[in-house]
């Protein structure tokens, strides 16, 4: 890990603390919100605030090792694994999907890249898995028939269908199950101890219950079609701190992890809010709070979005890049920003506004720096 720098230093432990309780404590309140983690990296030297509970009957506390539900921050570990498939020379991102699935050939998803499925750039693929569709038979029937609603370079469609194909396509190419590929070739080549697609065991006590919007009941998120690569890992905020370490270069990892990583930053589209990258989402820094708002809205989500293609360029430097997730029960938020050696992390058992957590981290963020700048 990087030595902390005179700047990380600045800030204190006690500052940090109540910082994060001045931007956290109105949210809490606001959505309820049962128990939240939230974990920095800045310069390589770690800080974490947590509150509340991760199972209210049990009077079981939020701690640095409470597990939580990651949602669709899952997503960045499949395409992490996807770019270390090419690294290790067992795919290309730039091939068309029907050369990992042969049974589309002939279909949209010979103009579909595995780079495009992660990037969104679909042209309509829908958000979840129709609800009669119950195996993967019945999956490749429905892909077979399908027909994009517009250009797939220049149409966005945020799709748990398309980043589960590149994760059913990738496993494939390991020659193993995708929670296998994840348990044995990703993780512990990234050091993460504590991050699970199914939680072990001798791991369940801690493993935070969500809490549903609905009813307030405990939930934890439920087996369904695509999920282990889509929305299916849950972690802590200590592993997910060291994810965002390895990104932002503080971890000495092999060659074809930090390349594969560093993939995964690159993009080659853009849409009206942010360049789109394999999943990472990137704004120039500092970045405008109505348009990181607007990037994380519910529509750029649940509704297809026009996006321009252009050449590829490293989200790296002054950009902030995020990404959203939740379940029904709990809401996540990773974001970092390169040229600042900051990333941060947020983990909350309660799925609450998009933008919501997104405003309060990029608060987070400037008081942070001008209180390590002092």
């Amino acid at each position: 890990m990087l030595a902390a720098s005179a700047h990380a230093q600045d800030l204190t432990r006690q500052d940090f603390q109540a910082i994060s309780e001045s931007v956290f404590r109105p949210v809490i309140e606001e959505f309820d919100i049962p128990g939240i983690a939230v974990g920095v990296t800045l310069e390589g030297r770690h800080y974490v605030f947590t509150d509340g509970m991760a199972d209210r009957a049990a009077s079981r506390p939020i701690g640095p090792d409470t597990i939580f539900e990651l949602g669709s921050n899952s997503k960045l570990f499949n395409v992490a694994l996807a770019a270390l498939a090419e690294e290790k020379g067992l795919l290309s991102l730039q091939d068309p999907v029907s050369a990992g699935l042969p049974v589309l050939a002939g279909t949209a998803f010979d103009g579909i890249s595995l780079y495009d499925l992660a990037a969104h750039a679909t042209g309509g693929l829908p958000l979840q898995v129709p609800d009669d569709i119950a195996d993967h038979q019945a999956l490749m029937t429905y892909l077979a028939a399908w027909k994009p609603e517009g250009d797939t370079k220049s149409l966005r469609s945020y799709s748990n269908v398309s980043i589960g194909l590149l994760g059913v396509i990738t496993a494939e190419r390991f020659g193993k199950s995708y929670e296998d590929a994840i348990n044995e070739d990703l993780l512990p080549a990234l050091g993460l101890n504590s991050t699970f697609v199914t939680v072990p065991k001798a791991a369940m006590g801690h493993y935070a219950f969500g809490y549903a919007r609905t009813d307030d009941s405990p939930v934890r998120v439920s087996p369904g079609m695509l999920d282990s690569e889509a929305y299916g890992i849950k972690s802590t905020v200590t592993d997910m701190i060291r994810f965002l370490d390895a990104h932002l270069g503080n971890l000495a990892l092999d060659d074809a992890m930090t390349a594969a990583l560093a993939k995964t930053r690159m993009s080659e589209f853009d849409t009206a809010h942010y360049a789109q990258a394999m999943v990472w989402e990137g704004y120039p820094w500092p970045v405008d709070a109505s348009e990181l708002a607007a990037g994380n809205s519910a529509d750029m989500a649940m509704t297809p979005q026009p996006m321009t293609r252009r050449a590829a360029i490293a989200l790296d430097g002054k950009v902030l890049l995020n990404k959203t997730g939740a379940t029904n029960g709990f809401g996540s938020y990773v974001a970092m920003i390169p040229s600042e050696q900051i990333g941060v992390v947020v983990l909350a058992n309660r799925n609450y506004p998009n933008p919501v957590r997104a405003e309060a981290t990029r608060k987070l963020i400037h008081l942070l720096l001008e209180e390590g700048a002092e």
